[in-house]
């Protein structure tokens, strides 16, 4: 492919949205630079506090444990006060963690404070999901969270990048660098990014059209959310990528150590997750662009599967590494359309909620594989937990294939929520017609 291709490919890819989208995705960029702490986290705790490394993991797993709560909060929060003021509440109570930790030194004050910041951080990912359904076209959305994946993973390869001044910095300063960042994000979106959602755009006297339907539908809870049928399996097979997607990051550096293999060779080998993001996501956008949200997270778990399972027959760096393109690959198609599945099954006025139990599938994930992880490999064995992954990918490939497939209308034949239409919704929450979400979403 020619440079001016690669250059007009570029642009398609990256055209069409709104500024108010960009500001977003901005403000993503920012506080994913900043993003140290759980970066560093482990290790500042280990070699300057001198806690055990099983502590270390129990910290770092409170912080998981935390982002279950906070992503149903921060869900309530948006759809109640409106996905900017969730944002910047947010972000700050966010900085506000970050700086604490730069100076609490005892057990329970790093616990809570690390506790906390799950909370918090999770808690704003429902209102940014939500605000960007609100800005985009509903057939540009899945390319508008491949986007702001791409800022979330540049951000953080920047911050991994920049984290090697810690040797000269210390780990408090880079704490407080997370903590000025993230403030700066909280401001770009209180000065740059208008209030998305619809009720507070079109006005409560809006009597017609969707955001009058929005404004005047039933409050939906956590419980009516979790009643909707379609979006339930949505949330349950997601929840089982998570899973695969969760344990190498644990199983992967112990199955190295079992080969012999150096910690230096895993830093590398992990690297090329990021690096294969940050390289390839645009171009897996273009690819995938207009294909059936089904058949593309169909493929994502078998991807998921393959590089997992494969994981079993490695035995050098370059070996592994080859296992974590695979799954990464996986990785770039899985989030971005799950999270456009999400916004397409969601009623216009419980967007944050239904994004937020989405959030808590991840979160749950993030504390369990950890821990299951952990316990496979020094119980049956590596292998063991490679093969379970295999098998959990193509479970969920199997599901999304033969639940799904009639409640996700295929974007390529140009239809967009009408397969909604088709399962009845749950009480308290209103199915809307194909053209409301067209024009709205």
């Amino acid at each position: 492919m020619s440079i001016a291709a690669l250059r007009r490919s570029a642009r398609a890819t990256v055209a069409g949205f709104p500024g108010g989208f960009w500001w977003l995705w901005l403000s993503t960029l920012v506080n994913r630079t900043g993003a140290f702490v759980l970066t560093f986290l482990s290790l500042y705790l280990t070699q300057e506090l001198g806690y055990s490394a099983w502590f270390a993991g129990l910290v770092v797993a409170l912080h998981g444990l935390g982002g279950v709560a906070g992503s149903p909060l921060g869900g309530m929060l948006t759809d109640r006060w409106g996905r900017r003021p969730t944002m910047v509440a947010m972000h700050l109570t966010t900085a506000g963690f970050a700086g604490l930790l730069a100076f609490v030194t005892s057990t329970w004050g790093i616990a809570l404070v690390v506790l906390g910041m799950g909370v918090a951080m999770q808690a704003v990912r429902p209102a940014i999901n939500a605000a960007i359904a609100d800005l985009v076209p509903a057939a540009e959305v899945r390319r508008a969270y491949a986007l702001n994946y791409w800022a979330l993973n540049l951000g953080f390869a920047i911050a991994a990048i920049g984290g090697g001044a810690a040797s000269v910095l210390g780990y408090r300063t880079l704490f407080l660098v997370d903590a000025t960042a993230t403030v700066l994000c909280a401001l770009i979106v209180f000065f740059r990014l208008q209030e998305t959602r619809p009720e507070a755009v079109s006005g409560p006297s809006a009597a017609t059209g969707a955001a009058g339907k929005a404004a005047g539908a039933p409050k939906v809870g956590i419980v009516t959310v979790l009643r909707d049928a379609p979006f339930r399996t949505l949330v349950t097979l997601n929840l089982l990528v998570c899973l695969v997607f969760t344990a190498p990051w644990i199983g992967l550096p112990l199955t190295m150590a079992g080969e012999g293999l150096e910690p230096s060779a895993y830093g590398v080998v992990i690297a090329v997750n990021g690096v294969v993001i940050v390289a390839f996501q645009l171009l897996v956008n273009r690819i995938t662009d207009k294909r059936s949200p089904v058949m593309l997270l169909t493929v994502s778990s078998l991807l998921f599967a393959l590089g997992t399972g494969a994981t079993t027959l490695a035995g050098s760096s370059v070996a592994f590494a080859a296992t974590v393109v695979v799954w990464t690959i996986g990785e770039m198609v899985h989030v971005p359309t799950n999270a456009a599945a999400t916004a397409r099954l969601a009623p216009e006025h419980a967007r944050g909620r239904y994004q937020g139990v989405m959030g808590m599938s991840w979160s749950v994930a993030g504390f369990v594989a950890p821990i299951g992880a952990g316990l496979i490999v020094d119980g049956p064995g590596p292998d063991i937990l490679w093969i379970a992954c295999a098998l959990i990918g193509a479970v969920a490939a199997v599901g999304y294939q033969t639940r799904l497939r009639t409640v996700l209308a295929d974007v390529e034949d140009g239809h967009t929520g009408t397969a909604r239409e088709e399962t009845p919704a749950p009480k308290g929450v209103v199915a809307e017609p194909a053209a409301a979400v067209d024009a709205t979403a």
